[in-house]
């Protein structure tokens, strides 16, 4: 079965995943709208909400509290991705222009600081926030650490598989 076959099987909580995550980009700040909007019509394969809401139908998941945490999953990759494209000074990314060569450095990293933040926003909001919480602030926190072991082990060819 390929991939696509699996999000037509959950096409409408994939569309309304769409819309949540427009939704919740949304900002007072302009800048923070443009560079949402550059990073959301980037497209991208958002395989982690299909894994999330498909996850979800196979526990039985009623209501619409997957579709939030589907988005809130897509936010942190998004956040990396824009913190990334700065530490590698990258300029495209899926064929287009990284936000950062768009909007410079500054821009990317602080938008992907407000779309961290706005997925922890969100997380907050879920029903049984606290244990959702703990499991994410440990994974933000593996994947921020993790950058910096990759930022530190960049110019050394020798690094192990292990390090």
């Amino acid at each position: 079965m390929t991939l696509e076959r699996f999000a037509r099987v959950v096409q409408a909580d994939l569309r309304s995943v769409d819309g949540v995550i427009r939704a919740r980009l949304k900002s007072a700040v302009p800048l923070v709208d443009q560079v949402a909007e550059h990073i959301i019509s980037g497209g991208g394969k958002r395989l982690r909400p299909l894994l999330v809401v498909l996850a979800a139908r196979a526990c039985g998941q009623q209501g619409t509290s997957h579709i939030e945490a589907a988005a809130f999953i897509e936010f942190i990759h998004t956040a990396t991705l824009l913190h990334d494209d700065v530490v590698d000074s990258s300029s495209l990314r899926r064929g287009r222009d990284t936000a950062n060569e768009v909007f410079g450095n500054p821009a990317s990293v602080l938008v992907g600081d407000f779309v961290y933040s706005r997925a922890f926003q969100m997380m907050a909001g879920l029903a049984p926030a606290q244990p959702v919480m703990e499991i994410m602030a440990e994974a933000t926190n593996v994947i921020a650490e993790g950058e910096v072991l990759q930022l530190m082990n960049c110019p050394q060819s020798d690094t192990t598989e292990q390090r």
